[in-house]
């Protein structure tokens, strides 16, 4: 069960992680998008 817990917070703390960074790349994106437009 302690492994369980371990892993899911871990797996929380990537998520948080990777979506404030997929949050800005998708934000890059779009701007770039409608710039060329």
């Amino acid at each position: 069960m302690v492994q369980v817990a371990i892993l899911v917070a871990i797996a929380i703390v990537l998520g948080l992680i990777f979506k404030s960074e997929i949050t800005g790349f998708v934000n890059k994106t779009f701007e770039s998008l409608n710039s060329g437009f």
